[in-house]
């Protein structure tokens, strides 16, 4: 069977006349209206000089417009949606490290985005929305400019680049070509059976690998729909809930819990949604977070394991009948994963604690311009993803951790992940990040840093004897740390990396 193997083709599977991009409060653009949107974008884009390989930088807010725009940059050009919320600084790094030429901006935007982009001597090329608009309709000014040619993008053409993290080291550009993309939404629709019937609420932002491949191209792929809401707003997802009657939606574990918060408060949206299943990935969902979710919507969670240099999803847990397991990220759901030793390129048995390792269609070929760090990542063919885990007779995998975060304590080695599990058991803890601490003698010391309940009240000693009953005690966390707030990524992702400096205990 012959799959796309380009965006533009991707997008072929909708039915013209059925709804493709959905927006609070607008009619729909249809999958018809969505493909000529991307062919008169890509003329537009050839009449301002950009063309076939170009690197073209977008700041938009999260929406509709986002959504479309993506999806026609990406087709003609190579698409960087960036974080809006950047300062002028960060994004003069982020375009010269993209080796961007053009900056896609709403009209008007007085996003610092538009001053770095003039610092550096980039192309602006305004968005315009239509006065009365189906949702995600825009057009481009077109700049002034020797027009390009005109030829569509190829399957190993870059679609989407993207940066890592960056959270112990610069950023690392992962550039995914079409082919990466396009495997990873069939990935992902395969899991979840995605069909014409479905829609997605994205809350997830486009400029995020989870939004962009789970959310969109996986819908889009399916010729289901997507409803593109202005970002996360836990104050406003019942509401949403309600309006556009979605059949799924994908969120990072903060969210999940954000929502849970407020859910006994809406319970006449919960019981009139027509929810089929919840997703979640981008980080660990607690074995608590994931009973609470199922219990309070009735409908299957489904927990993926993604990242940005597999285009996203990796491995999943599966729907009804199939085997979902809290705790475990599931099993391989589109590549090729195993576990690896750590320190050479053994593949393991089953049950043996390494390195995960994959490899398929959906894998990028490697980061751009950083061959000390591509030595590093690959292996035998497989891209070595960073995470500790292993692998059960059946397949299913379980995360124990980043490597780069598990905590030495004087030669012990241990999982922030497990102390976390254990510490949001107590039932006056909302949310729990464990992570390393420096020791004169140790090397490192374990610490937690911990939101309670509302109106609940706990002490760190209480916290401790609470952990100590159910953990060896090298386990048990030597400083607790009460937080209104732990801080959070782009994505809403708990960040356990840097937290000692950011509470002063390094």
């Amino acid at each position: 069977m012959s799959y796309p193997r380009t965006i533009r083709t991707l997008l072929d599977s909708g039915p013209g006349d059925a709804p493709a991009i959905c927006g609070l409060g607008r009619s729909p653009l249809s999958f018809s209206a969505l493909r000529a949107l991307i062919d008169r974008t890509g003329g537009a884009l050839n009449d301002s000089g950009i063309g076939r390989g170009e690197r073209v930088a977008i700041v938009l807010p999260n929406g509709p417009e986002l959504a479309a725009s993506f999806l026609a940059i990406s087709c003609h050009a190579t698409a960087a949606p960036l974080n809006p919320a950047c300062k002028q600084e960060e994004f003069e790094f982020y375009f010269t490290d993209l080796k961007a030429t053009t900056l896609v901006v709403q009209r008007g935007s007085d996003s610092p985005a538009v001053a770095a982009a003039r610092c550096i001597g980039m192309r602006i090329v305004e968005l315009i929305g239509e006065e009365k608009p189906a949702a995600g309709t825009f057009r481009l000014a077109a700049a002034s400019a020797p027009a390009a040619p005109g030829d569509p993008a190829e399957a190993d053409d870059i679609a989407l680049i993207l940066h890592t993290s960056g959270t112990t080291s610069r950023p690392k550009l992962v550039p995914l070509s079409h082919r990466n993309v396009c495997a990873s939404a069939r990935n992902i629709a395969n899991t979840l059976r995605l069909n014409r019937d479905d829609l997605c609420l994205n809350v997830m932002p486009l400029f995020h690998i989870h939004g962009l491949m789970a959310a969109l191209l996986a819908s889009l792929g399916s010729g289901a729909a997507v409803c593109a809401a202005p970002g996360f707003d836990a104050l406003r997802f019942f509401g949403w809930l309600a309006a556009v009657q979605p059949t799924w939606y994908t969120a990072v574990p903060t969210m999940h819990q954000a929502i849970l918060h407020r859910a006994t408060r809406n319970r006449a949206a919960i019981d009139n949604a027509r929810l089929r299943l919840i997703r979640s990935s981008s980080s660990s969902l607690p074995r608590q977070v994931f009973a609470d979710l199922e219990q309070t919507f009735g409908v299957p969670v489904i927990e993926a394991y993604a990242m940005t240099e597999a285009a996203h999803q990796m491995t999943s847990n599966a729907l009804p009948p199939g085997r979902r397991s809290a705790g475990t990220v599931g099993c391989a759901a589109g590549p090729e994963v195993a576990i690896m030793a750590e320190t050479c390129d053994r593949l393991l048995a089953a049950n043996e604690t390494g390195e995960v390792v994959t490899r398929g269609d959906n894998v990028f070929s490697g980061y751009e311009n950083n061959p000390e760090a591509n030595a590093a990542a690959f292996a035998g063919g497989w891209f070595r993803t960073g995470d500790q885990a292993v692998m059960d007779n059946g397949g299913y995998l379980t995360i124990t951790g980043r490597l780069k975060e598990i905590i030495n304590r004087g030669g012990e080695k241990i999982s922030p992940r497990e102390v976390d599990e254990v510490l949001l058991d107590h039932p006056a803890i909302s949310q729990a990040v464990t992570f390393a601490v420096p020791h004169r003698s140790l090397g490192e010391e374990v610490a937690a840093a911990v939101v309670l309940r509302d109106g609940a009240g706990a002490g760190q000693e209480d916290i401790r004897r609470f952990v100590a009953a159910r953990l060896a005690p090298f386990k048990v966390p030597r400083r607790i740390v009460l937080v209104d707030e732990i801080a959070k990524g782009a994505t809403g992702k708990l960040q356990r990396i840097g937290l000692a400096a950011k509470l002063g205990l390094a």
